[in-house]
């Protein structure tokens, strides 16, 4: 999980459509409450075949919105233009092949399509869908031009193992990948800009953690680096647009934080080099993050040195 201290205070609204991967709402939703977020949560009318609104009021702490509610006459202003009013970003995950549909096509059908186009705010769309329906072409053109418009995070689905038992294109990116979207917005939305693909194809290569460095068979030179600021740096770029490529030695940072990277792992400085200087030709920018180890044998042995003459000789 990210450190979410950057969005405690945030006023989020989560809206969920009907894609299975709205199993993964509630987990999202306390992931945000317990870093100090104020949450409110839309849920499609499908969605809710697929999870609680009762879950998500609970967790929470605030009503959990559906259609119905849209036109209470309890309202002293229309719901959908007050929620727009209220968020300071709007997290739709996951967004269906039909909300995405409404969405592209101006259609105010429904609480949640009202608000999408109501709001002045960032929206973070993270699409899922089963693979077919992802690669349709009417799918394409409306994703395509969702990632046109500059108030859209545009979040594609990953490849994985799908409800429909495929392997494929279509599963919803991971949770972390989500909330650092989320703090990239706000860390935009200070300076009242929206975060935009304004390093859109742009070559980005980026090295990222340690280097190990073998002295003999039992022994070797590293250090305590996790990898955590190469692996940001490139995920930062990616959100704005970028093509990146990351080299990184044995890292420590979740898996789920390399969702979407072109990744090549090393592990001597001597592998770390080779791969960046096959691809730094193609980079247009070079980010040198990695935290390569400063000494290394010439020639490593190949047998355990006995510890009172590997110190006495080499240290």
């Amino acid at each position: 999980m990210n450190n979410l201290t950057s969005l405690s205070g945030k006023k989020i609204l989560v809206a969920v459509t009907g894609s299975i991967a709205a199993v993964k709402a509630p987990i999202l939703v306390s992931r945000l409450i317990k870093a100090g977020v104020e949450v409110k949560c839309v849920i499609t009318q499908s969605a809710s075949k697929l999870v609680s609104p009762l879950s998500l009021s609970t967790l929470s702490r605030n009503k959990c919105y559906q259609d119905k509610d849209q036109w209470d006459d309890s309202q002293t202003k229309p719901l959908h233009i007050a929620l727009a009013e209220w968020a300071e970003l709007i997290i739709v995950a996951p967004m269906s092949a039909t909300s995405l549909s409404k969405f592209t096509s101006g259609n105010a059908d429904g609480l949640l399509a009202s608000i999408l186009l109501a709001t002045q705010s960032q929206i973070v769309l993270a699409a899922a869908m089963n693979t077919s329906m992802w690669g349709n072409e009417l799918v394409k053109k409306n994703w395509n031009y969702v990632k046109t418009i500059d108030q859209v995070i545009s979040l594609e689905p990953s490849e994985g193992l799908l409800a429909c038992d495929r392997v494929g294109d279509g599963k919803m990116v991971n949770l972390d990948i989500i909330e650092l979207a989320s703090e990239s917005a706000f860390i935009f939305n200070a300076e009242n800009k929206f975060l935009t693909k304004d390093l859109k194809d742009i070559r980005f290569l980026v090295s990222a953690g340690p280097t190990v460095e073998d002295l003999d068979a039992a022994r070797q030179l590293t250090n305590r680096s996790s990898g955590r600021m190469g692996v940001l740096i490139a995920q930062a770029a990616k959100l704005r647009g970028a093509k990146v490529d990351l080299v990184h030695g044995p890292i420590n940072v979740h898996e789920n934080l390399l969702e979407g990277l072109k990744t090549y792992p090393v592990r001597s400085s001597t592998e770390m080099g080779a791969r960046i200087d096959a691809l730094q030709p193609f980079a247009q920018v070079i980010v040198m993050a990695a935290a390569v180890s400063d000494f290394k044998r010439n020639i490593p042995s190949g047998q355990k040195i006995a510890k009172e003459f590997f110190f006495k000789v080499h240290f």
